[in-house]
């Protein structure tokens, strides 16, 4: 468990993940508290994305796959029978490494989730998109051209606007799975300095681009090695003293 203190959002209960006979995940066990950062970090390979897959069931597209244990979602099994998966999509929203605008202006890009969930008043849609783009550090940017095509931002803001599309829908949980990786430093840290805002209202999942990441924005971290969860806690101590001999070693650059 990560803390006994802090509200727990998903519980992860001994969870196994196969994609064929591939084990990505094996016997992970992990608590996410709300309205935090909590960083899933490790070399490639060690499971950290189908985590987050699982936690809005994008993995249910996937062929070939076997899943055992449980998620739960503010105390609710998201893998049980009748669970409303666009409903469950709302409540968690993902972004991914690559930026991946829509087709359409900034502002189309913005109210794309709410226009689909119904919603059709004017004003209502023009404060969502100043909302969302104002929590995702972007509408001091973009507020004089909201009409202008979303392709015309560059790499940074788009990954911004893709942050923004996913607020739209006012979610529970934001999923962020390495959403830097192809940033320059200064457009990094306008992402970072956003997520800071955020947990203050949202849970934040994030699988970072670098161990210098996780160390700056994690309130709590888990390191994953091979498909297994080896150590859990607060950020702070994850990277400055960590009680296991893997997480040390993989901190200090010795491996991965």
């Amino acid at each position: 468990m990560i803390t006994e203190r802090a509200e727990t959002k998903i519980h992860i209960e001994d969870v196994s993940y196969a994609y064929g006979d591939n084990e990505a995940l094996r016997h992970v066990t992990l608590d996410i508290p709300a309205r935090a950062i909590t960083v899933l970090f490790g070399p490639a390979g060690g499971g950290k994305t189908t985590v987050l897959r699982l936690i809005n069931r994008l993995n249910d597209l996937v062929e070939n796959t076997t899943r055992l244990g449980k998620v739960y979602l503010g105390g609710e099994d998201i893998y049980a029978p009748g669970v409303d998966l666009p409903a469950l999509r709302r409540r968690v929203g993902m972004v991914f490494a690559l930026p991946l605008p829509l087709p359409g202006t900034i502002y189309e890009n913005v109210i794309y989730g709410p226009r689909l969930a119904g919603e059709r008043n004017a004003a209502r849609l023009d404060e969502i998109v100043e909302r969302s783009l104002t929590q995702a550090a972007l509408w001091d940017e973009v507020r004089d051209r909201l009409h202008a095509s979303a392709y015309a931002l560059s790499g940074g803001q788009q990954q911004r606007l893709c942050i923004a599309r996913s607020l739209a829908l006012e979610p529970e949980v934001l999923l962020l799975d390495e959403p830097t990786s192809g940033l320059d430093p200064i457009s990094t840290a306008k992402v970072e300095q956003s997520l800071y805002e955020l947990k203050q209202q949202y849970t934040i999942v994030l699988v970072p681009h670098s161990i210098q990441q996780a160390g700056r924005v994690a309130d709590y971290a888990a390191f994953f090695l091979m498909g297994e969860l080896v150590e859990t806690g607060p950020g702070r101590q994850m990277f400055t003293a960590p009680q296991r001999k893997q997480t040390q070693d993989y901190i200090t650059g010795r491996f991965g």
